[in-house]
């Protein structure tokens, strides 16, 4: 995905992210431990690509203590920060926007989650250039509950409210609902099984991508458990996992994005039925 080099763009990204041992916690159940760290960092990467390829964006700061996360993402072209608040969520972006204006008293600033693996560069710009206009935006994630992203115009202060449920807290605030349709990308952020599944099925990041098939055979999920990657213990079809997690049938550049589509071959579990899902996302 090519950098946006363009340094006169407006916005300044904050993107925080916890040391990966502790983050993407909901999602051990369905994945192990093993493999979330490196799910989670995936995920960070696909995001600050995506934001760092998108014309309104000139730069993106990310708040960690994780070092090797740090080291990763930094040669995607972000900018690290250490988390020397050590507060938490809102006070590690409070942290990241004053980091920014310090350098740039003028910046618009927006904080945007880090578990966002199939974000497209076209879609944020579409929900920045939506904010603009307005002091303070936010944009409600999937669920109708909470935020994947939080903007303020310059002399605006961010304020940030995020965890559980923020959507109500920014609306409270005062800040203006972002409410944009075909904006999908920007809105699925990932913290369960379910949750990863639908980013899967929108076309993930490169890097999430490839972590993602190693996933077959992480766990057999019962049908009655039902949040799971794979929600069934029936026999794959041939080419298919025996635990009915998602098979990529094909795979191709759509943006800057590596769309992988996703298919369940298990034979227990719909959607299985080519009209049963759209063919494009």
């Amino acid at each position: 995905m090519p950098l946006n080099t363009l340094r006169t763009a407006p916005w300044s990204l904050v993107v925080p992210l916890k040391p990966l041992l502790l983050a993407k916690s909901r999602l051990a159940p369905f994945v192990g431990d093993a493999l979330r760290p490196g799910l989670a960092l995936a995920f960070a990467q696909d995001t600050v690509a995506a934001a760092l390829a998108c014309p309104a964006v000139r730069d993106v700061v990310v708040v960690t203590d994780d070092a090797s996360a740090g080291a990763a993402l930094a040669t995607l072209g972000a900018r690290i920060v250490a988390d020397t608040p050590g507060a938490g969520l809102n006070a590690a972006l409070t942290h990241g926007a004053r980091t920014i204006r310090a350098l740039r008293p003028g910046a618009a600033v927006a904080a945007l989650n880090a578990d966002l693996p199939a974000l497209r560069p076209a879609e944020l710009q579409q929900v920045l250039d939506y904010a603009a206009v307005f002091p303070r935006a936010f944009l409600a994630d999937a669920a109708g509950i909470g935020t994947t992203l939080l903007s303020a115009a310059p002399g605006a202060e961010l304020a940030p409210s995020f965890g559980g449920p923020s959507r109500a807290r920014h609306s409270a605030s005062g800040a203006r609902e972002i409410l944009l349709d075909a904006v999908d990308s920007v809105r699925q952020d990932v913290d369960t099984g379910n949750d990863l599944r639908a980013a899967l099925t929108l076309g993930v990041g490169p890097r999430t991508a490839r972590q993602s098939e190693a996933l077959g055979g992480v766990r057999s999920v019962s049908v009655g458990e039902g949040a799971g990657l794979g929600a069934c213990s029936c026999k794959a079809e041939e080419g298919g996992d025996a635990m009915g997690v998602p098979l990529f049938e094909r795979s191709r550049e759509l943006g800057g994005v590596s769309d992988r589509r996703q298919r369940r071959r298990c034979a227990c579990q719909a959607p299985r039925r080519r009209g049963d899902r759209p063919d494009t996302p």
